[in-house]
């Protein structure tokens, strides 16, 4: 698994991952269409830390954060248990000494990875951007 700085160009395969998720996640309202998710990384990408985990020549997986707060604000990866998020969230936590990000609060899976991963729960009944419930997990050194 290769990691490099995101670009603008990877927005439509970040989109895709995204747009995949949504549609296969159960619980999830229907979220933008893939077009505008596209448009959103494109402008967004630019203007955050954002890392790109590539297996071979594909976009395996994406972590984007907001650096001045160290607030993952999104983590996907394309086939979650092949080692993408996890090698994302090794790279952005070398040289730091706490993370923390908004998980929506249904997201169970992501929860356990998250805990296997050293974060905590430091706060439950946030309202998300997208108007559901979230919780916020933190990780220290």
């Amino acid at each position: 698994m290769r990691i490099r700085r995101a670009t603008a160009e990877d927005a439509p395969a970040c989109a895709a991952i995204v747009a995949d998720w949504i549609a296969a996640t159960a619980w999830m309202e229907a979220g933008p269409a893939r077009d505008a998710l596209e448009t959103a990384m494109r402008d967004g990408i630019p203007k955050r830390e954002a890392w790109i985990a590539e297996a071979g020549d594909a976009v395996a997986g994406y972590l984007s954060m907001r650096l001045e707060a160290a607030h993952i604000v999104g983590l996907y990866a394309r086939a979650p248990g092949h080692g993408a998020g996890r090698a994302l969230l090794d790279h952005v936590k070398r040289g730091r000494d706490r993370l923390q990000l908004n998980s929506h609060a249904p997201n169970h899976a992501a929860h356990r990875f998250y805990a296997r991963e050293g974060f905590r729960i430091v706060a439950r009944d946030l309202e998300g951007d997208d108007g559901g419930p979230e919780i916020r997990m933190e990780w220290t050194r």
